[in-house]
């Protein structure tokens, strides 16, 4: 590369970024293309179709129509009249090289050239792969670091398919990041075998409109007015047999291959032009593409330097994963936070050696810290704990490593993902069990009773705690009598807490007086809570709360006393009077 194009590298300007590689391209393909002798390979692949003989196939079918459409005068005249052996030879050629035979071997011969060249040509872009490579390190170094040209065309993580026919010349960028393994070589490679898929498609077709005169010309003027000793039965088909014999010669054939060659090389020629032109069109989608996907690594590199030198520290195929750290620790706790893990050695830790199980975790869990923690806590158990989504019932915080290993020992994902999600004390507790009884039970109770069963075993006193796991294991429906809330206050609250488990654990039918009467003793005694005899025998205790308000009735009305009441009848009394008769009532009449 010559200092004036490293110069023109340097530039913050992408439209004048992509003149200079075009420009190192376009030198590369045409600094080939001076060496390339057209006349050998047009001669070649003439040879490859067989045109000899389709040409003197032609030129004898040609003859023969021109000779029956054209008149004995006609032809007897040719033979002393320029024009007229010229008109006919123009006649001849015209037949000859407008023949559909012969446009499909000139296409043929033009596919063939184009393949030829194709292949010169991939050659020939193997020299601009370190101009190339210099170019766009000049261009992205000073903001970016040198690193990233390599980064760039290194195609690490690019998907996608090739996409189109084998004759599209439209090539994505993740067309060239994921085939290309020469960088920007590849670039104009894969664009060049487009183009000349292309090319190989229209040359034919455009060879024979751009050159079908100059052809006809050339065969037609080499005719001349030559007369050759014929005898005089020749001589009455004019000049159309020398015409002939003229056409079929190898001289006028290595005009026509020499016309060919001259036309090819013109239009190939063009043709590199657009390549270069359309390579480093490429080039600069290619830089976008990775500008796009990696935007705020290449912020952070261009304002950091710390950041910057790290980041050209890199392999490409790390950027997928910085990308992603570097997008939690942004939004977990902003651009100091990169600083800080930058410090600390965090973020290389997350970038160079977490699993990606552990990032997947830090990823769920938009938080980095998270993901970490799980690993140091996980360590190569850190798989299972994504396929069993212990951390998103879990912090890592509730688990050692001893506690994790034993979590996952019991082998049953069901069972693992309902024990994650009890408080830490309420699992160890659980896991006193042994496998055989703790993988059935998490697998029986609900989420709210596992629950409320770890509520019992932290609150609960050794030997009733006993009770309840033993009861539960071997019979997980009777977690159904202690699951509601108040009944776990009761029995938590009573002062004989393995009485008040036995009392709720106990089996029974809808009515036994003797173990209500027996469980309403204890809660007169206050070893158990009241509420623990309603919820056992609430039959029981309607049926006496229906006796008490009998009997308080019946004391009541035996206990009442009488209303005071006067005399009816008889004497009034001294100084009585007798009752006034009722008003309206009739004097009584004597007898």
């Amino acid at each position: 590369m010559s200092r004036a194009e490293y110069e023109a590298c340097q530039t913050r300007e992408e439209g004048a970024f992509r003149q200079a590689i075009e420009a190192i391209i376009l030198k590369a393909l045409e600094s080939n293309m001076a060496s390339v002798d057209f006349s050998a390979i047009v001669k070649d692949q003439w040879r490859a179709g067989n045109l000899d003989e389709i040409v003197d196939a032609r030129v004898d079918i040609a003859v023969g129509e021109v000779r029956d459409e054209t008149s004995w005068g006609s032809l007897i005249k040719s033979l002393g009249s320029k024009e007229t052996a010229q008109q006919l030879a123009t006649a001849v050629a015209e037949r000859v090289y407008r023949s559909e035979a012969m446009k499909a071997g000139l296409e043929g011969l033009a596919t063939g050239v184009a393949q030829d060249l194709g292949k010169r040509l991939e050659l020939a872009t193997s020299d601009a792969t370190q101009p190339a490579i210099a170019c766009l390190e000049a261009y992205l170094g000073p903001r970016y670091g040198r690193a990233v040209a390599g980064f760039v065309t290194s195609g690490e993580g690019a998907d996608g398919q090739l996409a189109g026919d084998i004759g599209s010349a439209n090539v994505t960028s993740a067309d060239i990041l994921k085939q290309s393994s020469g960088g920007i070589t590849g670039v104009a490679i894969l664009v060049l075998r487009r183009q000349m898929a292309n090319l190989a498609r229209r040359l034919g077709q455009r060879l024979v409109g751009t050159v079908l005169s100059r052809l006809v010309s050339t065969v037609a003027g080499g005719v001349g007015l030559v007369l050759i000793a014929k005898d005089i039965w020749d001589l009455r088909h004019g000049v159309l047999p020398i015409i002939a014999d003229e056409m079929k010669s190898e001289t006028t054939k290595e005009k026509v291959r020499e016309e060919l060659a001259v036309a090819l090389r013109e239009q190939i020629g063009e043709h590199v032009k657009d390549i270069s032109a359309k390579a480093a069109e490429q080039v600069v989608e290619v830089w976008q593409t990775f500008r796009r996907a990696h935007a705020k690594v290449l912020e952070l590199a261009e304002s950091n330097e710390r950041f910057k030198t790290y980041f050209n520290g890199l392999a490409a195929k790390q950027l997928a994963r910085l990308d992603a750290v570097v997008a939690l620790i942004l939004a977990e706790e902003g651009e100091s936070g990169i600083v800080r893990r930058l410090d600390d050695g965090t973020l290389d830790q997350a970038v160079s050696h977490l699993p990606t199980a552990a990032m997947e975790i830090a990823g769920a869990q938009r938080s980095l810290e998270t993901g970490l923690k799980w690993q140091a806590v996980a360590g190569d158990r850190i798989d299972a704990v994504v396929v069993n989504e212990i951390y998103r019932r879990a912090k890592p915080e509730d688990f050692t490593s001893a506690s994790l290993a034993r979590l996952l020992a019991v082998g049953d994902r069901l069972a693992i993902t309902r024990l994650a999600s009890v408080s830490r004390e309420a699992r160890d507790a659980l896991f006193e069990l042994g496998s055989d009884d703790l993988k059935p039970l998490a697998r029986s109770l609900a989420d709210g009773e596992l629950q409320t069963l770890a509520g019992y075993l932290t609150s609960l006193e050794p030997v009733p705690r006993q009770r309840v796991l033993k009861a539960v294991a071997s019979e997980p429906g009777v977690m159904q009598l202690i699951a509601p809330e108040r009944v776990r206050r009761a029995v938590l609250a009573s002062r004989d807490q393995t009485a008040a488990v036995d009392m709720m654990l106990r089996p029974q039918g809808v009515l036994d007086p003797v173990a209500a009467y027996e469980d309403m003793v204890r809660a007169w005694n206050g070893r158990v809570a009241p509420l623990l005899v309603w919820e056992k025998h609430p039959v029981a205790v309607v049926l006496l709360g229906f006796g008490v308000l009998f009997v308080l009735l019946l004391l009541h009305r035996l206990l009442r006393p009488r209303r005071a009441g006067g005399n009816t009848g008889g004497d009034h009394g001294a100084g009585g009077k007798a009752p006034e008769p009722e008003s309206g009532s009739a004097t009584p009449q004597k007898a």
